[in-house]
């Protein structure tokens, strides 16, 4: 048992998209989720991320609005959290341009290009998707990663896994809109441990907290329970360390005391569910840890800027 596993069981990825792309130097595209088929079939999603798998090649990578150049190569992805324009290029400085060479595409080779584009220079290969999730759970996830995240995953992934993927989605047989969300939660999950690993010492935010051994086991079981009524007391005495000990080092590493982490937490619960479902709100409230409908609503509405009821219509929309 681990947070990270506890709080991925919850993100539940309800859809992928995978495609081909070919660039030859020299070239610069701007991404971002503008698509219109992309945007339909992401319409409703909490969270949006993008990813680009190197296959072949190299390139460079930037968000729009500035930030780090990243020299990417084969066997890398690059991952941003969010709905965020970036950069794409075999050089970054040239004036971008946008995606062009869409092509159909025959499901049945094993080998397709969705997109070609570029030059006749050096060849830069990409499988490309956009991942969605819900709205609550995934929040302690999606606001401990940075705005991109360039990790080496070539080793444990095989590319092949990709291109069924992209094959899945050309020919949407039935059954595909599982194996695509299961590959990307593949994705997605190895990246993630990937990053974590890479994380420095003496680092803070929740991930870090989730690989400290005290402050994680301690996520760990207010994720795996987070019905019972905690106190930081009985937290601290299954996790063996005194009770200050626990409250100095959680709120230092995750932002937060553990009481309040899982209030929020519970509340994340609590909006998943009211999206997922027909739920009355008042057992809502009770799986939440609130005796009453009323003080529920109030601290749903101070965490999501809403009252329950009102989130679940708009969520659905």
């Amino acid at each position: 048992m681990d947070a990270l596993s506890d709080v991925l069981k919850s993100v539940h990825l309800e859809g992928a998209m995978y495609l081909n792309a070919e660039f030859t130097a020299p070239w610069c595209i701007r991404g971002e989720c503008n698509v219109p088929t992309i945007r339909e079939r992401l319409r409703g999603a909490g969270q949006v991320a993008f990813f680009h798998f190197v296959i072949e090649g190299r390139c460079q990578v930037r968000l729009l609005n500035g930030g780090e150049v990243h020299d990417v190569e084969a066997g890398q992805l690059i991952l941003i959290p969010s709905d965020e324009a970036h950069l794409l290029a075999s050089d970054i400085h040239l004036a971008p341009q946008e995606v062009t060479g869409w092509e159909d595409s025959d499901p049945h080779r094993d080998q397709f290009v969705q997109i070609r584009q570029g030059g006749n220079g050096a060849l830069t290969r990409f499988v490309c998707g956009f991942l969605a999730c819900g709205h609550g759970a995934s929040r302690p996830l999606f606001d401990a990663l940075p705005r991109m995240l360039c990790i080496p995953v070539g080793d444990t992934l095989p590319q092949h896994l990709l291109q069924h993927g992209v094959r899945e989605t050309a020919a949407k047989r039935p059954g595909a809109d599982s194996l695509l969300a299961k590959l990307a939660e593949l994705l997605f999950v190895e990246a993630l441990r990937r990053y974590v690993e890479s994380l420095p010492p003496g680092g803070t935010g929740w991930l870090a907290g989730v690989r400290d051994a005290h402050v994680g086991r301690a996520l760990a079981l207010l994720h795996h329970e987070p019905g019972r009524a905690w106190t930081v007391d009985e937290l601290a005495r299954e996790v063996a360390i005194s009770r200050s000990a626990l409250a100095e080092r959680f709120a230092a590493l995750v932002g937060e005391p553990p009481m309040q982490y899982l209030t929020r937490w519970r509340l994340a619960l609590a909006a998943q569910a009211l999206r997922a479902g027909d739920e009355a709100l008042v057992r809502v409230a009770e799986r939440a840890g609130y005796e009453s409908e009323a003080a529920f609503s109030r601290a749903f509405k101070r965490e999501f800027g809403m009252p329950p009821a009102a989130w679940r219509k708009t969520e659905r929309v």
